[in-house]
């Protein structure tokens, strides 16, 4: 396929520029993610297979959570806004986290939704996996884990190497690097919202008071925490201006109430 040998090219530019130090990211083609993205999607799709919500079935539900998604694309903050396809599923199950595979597929357990207090907490969440996907993390960490050729190898191979994808991504730990950078674009993708961008760092100050629970153990686990991690968020807020937004707390008890009853957990 010519969008293969195109590939074979660019690895061999890859190889010459790879002193800049950079990342990897710089030299890797978006088109990757998205393929990688999709390889993985299907993978998640088949695991949680009994557990994603029908979208046709709870309409207004994910009508809830999409917006708060192109409200955050709409921002002008995220670089790859129209490069990926953002699709947004939710799972049904009383896990706290979310997470976004490359190419912009994004999950969010109903436990997590059930969890927060106010949309802008889960907005802030939300900003925190779209800035994963579009500063490109997995990519960058998966290139310098396996070697450049085995990514590539592993994207545009034959059929059965696609089918290892997921396994790679779910086993991938971002960096506190990642993580810290993550946590400023989510301020600043809110901050251009209506969202109070304040309450970006919302789900980590809950996190703090729970992390003797199983669930957070598990979210940081994956999500390693930077230092300082919610001052450092609410001091950025306080640079980029502090404006105030809003946190839609009534609109959010509308939308806790549209989940599944059978995921409701108390804290």
């Amino acid at each position: 396929m010519k969008f293969t040998k195109n590939i074979v090219i660019f690895f061999a530019l890859m190889v010459v520029f790879s002193s800049c130090g950079d990342g990897w990211k710089n030299y890797i083609s978006t088109e990757v993610d998205v393929e990688m993205g999709k390889s993985a999607q299907n993978q998640y799709d088949a695991i949680y297979a009994n557990q994603i919500l029908d979208e046709k079935e709870n309409k207004e539900l994910y009508n809830s959570i999409n917006l708060i998604k192109e409200r955050i694309l709409k921002s002008g903050n995220v670089t790859h806004a129209d490069d990926f396809k953002w699709d947004l599923k939710i799972i049904n199950d009383t896990v706290l986290n979310a997470f976004c595979l490359p190419g912009g597929k994004i999950y969010v357990y109903t436990g997590l939704i059930n969890y927060l207090d106010n949309e802008a907490q889960l907005a802030g969440v939300i900003g925190h996996e779209i800035a994963h996907a579009d500063k490109r993390h997995s990519i960058d960490n998966m290139a310098k884990e396996m070697g450049l050729a085995a990514l590539i190898s592993l994207v545009f191979g034959d059929g059965s190497s696609l089918i290892n994808i997921a396994q790679n991504l779910l086993g991938l730990k971002f960096s506190r690097d990642n993580e810290a950078q993550a946590d400023e674009y989510s301020v600043n993708y809110l901050y251009n919202t209506v969202y109070d961008a304040s309450e970006a760092n919302g789900f980590f100050e809950k996190l703090e008071k729970d992390n003797q629970t199983q669930e957070v153990s598990e979210f940081l686990s994956t999500h390693p925490a930077p230092e300082n991690r919610k001052q450092v968020m609410l001091e950025h807020w306080l640079k980029l201006g502090g404006k105030k937004g809003k946190k839609f707390e009534e609109n959010y008890s509308r939308i806790k109430s549209l989940l599944p009853k059978n995921t409701e957990k108390s804290w």
